[in-house]
């Protein structure tokens, strides 16, 4: 009893001693913390001359200007209300889509609409009042059906902006979606697939797709931010998921292993396995998708390679997806001069009405292909393509000139992504646009290497009749002057 009293004394004295304490702390005026908030990571005005964006990629980001929070924005790209290319891109795209219905290949074009269409409500106020969204908007949906005119399955993507939804589309500070920007894609582009007459014999299967952990995205936009003005962001967090087949598929090969998915995915690093689209994809048509794309490609780098590939030449698929943005060019003529080409696979199969081989050498220019060795021949452009094969399959670079009879000639770049498994080899037609379909080939001379420490390239070179695709009368073509 005597211990509990004291124990109780104790505890009073200790409760009133802090009675006391806060009874004093409230007598006397004391002030509350003050804090102040800067803004972060505003831009610098070097981010708001186009002059400072002086390379290629960055050019790509020209120019940025700031949304909400972290939000960022590039006036050109994210901001357009344009979207159209030249007479000749779409006339070289409607040709592209007769091909490949030629190969029996029905393209789903998934044509990508802009960050500023889908996120302008993180646009700053004055910013979004400039931007004119209607006419973007309505630009936009008449692009697809441009594209679905000629021939494409469209999606229609345009329900997909000016969106209010809970986990952002597009990264805060980077050009592309968020696995759940794939998501949303990819059940408009489903439905799309579903219409397809060919879609009702495509074997089927369910999928299902679940959380598979967490990625941080530090913005491309940003980082083009922190090389301009020295700014820093912080990292986004977002879930990413993984798509697998349900229940017993799960466990072994359903159709076979010489069987490929009849449904392929080519484009841009969107289509990467980071934002699962594929997998949303398989999951939202049930069937299995073939995805070919890799990060870094563009707009041709997986499609070209793809086309170069056995599994397009011997099973081309039922459905082609393509998916691409509105940033890439569509009129650039040697991107589908090489598509075409690659469609039949090249010479490959096919007589050479011309073939010769050469060392390269580190800038030094070398005759492969000559006409007129062994008498004259009629290799007028329109008609022709050429093949050209490095013994290095590593090369990633082509550089030639054409040359005609009339004293013309022709300077040819092509260069493959980084990110690309090669194969060394260039086919290309011959240009056909303007005047040049009449052009008679005289001479094609290939340039070695620009790195003058690299090795000697041994290469070889083919001229054969171009590919014959039903409803893609190149010679009409020539002949109308098209």
């Amino acid at each position: 009893m005597h211990s509990q009293l004291i124990k109780w004394l104790g505890l009073s004295g200790l409760t009133t001693a802090l009675y006391l304490a806060n009874g004093m702390a409230q007598a006397a005026e004391v002030q509350a913390p003050r804090f102040t908030a800067e803004p972060c990571c505003q831009l610098c005005p070097a981010a708001a001359d186009a002059k400072n964006y002086v390379t290629r990629y960055q050019r790509n980001f020209t120019t940025l200007v700031e949304g909400e929070g972290d939000w960022l924005f590039r006036t050109v790209e994210d901001l357009r209300t344009e979207f159209k290319t030249s007479p000749e891109g779409y006339k070289r795209m409607k040709e592209l889509h007769d091909a490949f219905k030629a190969r029996g290949v029905e393209v789903v074009i998934v044509y990508q609409p802009t960050r500023g269409l889908v996120d302008r409500a993180h646009m700053l106020p004055a910013d979004r009042a400039k931007f004119d969204y209607d006419t973007a908007l309505k630009n936009y949906k008449d692009m697809l059906g441009r594209f679905a005119a000629m021939g494409y399955h469209v999606p229609d993507l345009s329900p997909l902006t000016n969106e209010q939804q809970a986990h952002d589309f597009y990264f805060r500070g980077d050009q592309h979606w968020t696995p759940y920007g794939a998501q949303r894609t990819a059940k408009i582009v489903a439905e799309t697939i579903k219409q397809i007459p060919g879609y009702a014999d495509i074997p089927k299967r369910e999928f299902e797709t679940k959380v598979s952990g967490r990625m941080g995205k530090t913005g491309t936009l940003q980082n083009m931010a922190a090389q301009l003005c020295g700014n820093t962001y912080a990292i986004q967090y977002m879930d990413q998921f993984s798509t697998e087949p349900k229940g017993e598929a799960a466990d072994g090969d359903l159709f076979g292993d010489s069987t490929l998915p009849q449904i392929t995915l080519v484009g841009t690093s969107h289509s990467g396995k980071n934002y699962n689209f594929a997998g949303f994809l398989q999951q939202d048509t049930n069937a299995d998708v073939l995805n070919v794309a890799f990060p870094g490609g563009g707009l041709e780098g997986s499609m070209l390679q793809y086309l170069g590939s056995e599994d397009f030449q011997q099973h081309p698929p039922k459905v082609l997806v393509w998916e691409f943005s509105p940033l890439y060019p569509l009129d650039q003529e040697t991107i589908y001069r090489q598509m075409m080409a690659m469609m039949g696979n090249g010479c490959e199969g096919k007589t050479a009405e011309l073939s010769g081989k050469a060392t390269l050498k580190p800038n030094q220019a070398s005759e492969l292909l000559v006409n007129g060795r062994n008498g004259i021949k009629d290799l007028e452009n329109f008609n022709h393509q050429i093949d050209i094969k490095f013994a290095d399959t590593s090369v990633k670079q082509l550089k030639a000139t054409l040359w005609y009879m009339n004293g013309r000639h022709e300077d040819i770049k092509i260069d493959k992504p980084d990110t690309s498994d090669t194969d060394g080899r260039f086919a290309f037609e011959l240009r056909d646009d303007a005047d040049w379909p009449k052009q008679t080939l005289l001479a094609l001379e290939l340039h070695g290497p620009e790195d003058p420490n690299a090795g000697p390239q041994q290469v070889e070179a083919k001229i054969c009749k171009r590919n014959v695709f039903p409803g893609v009368n190149t010679q009409q073509s020539a002949q109308a002057g098209l």
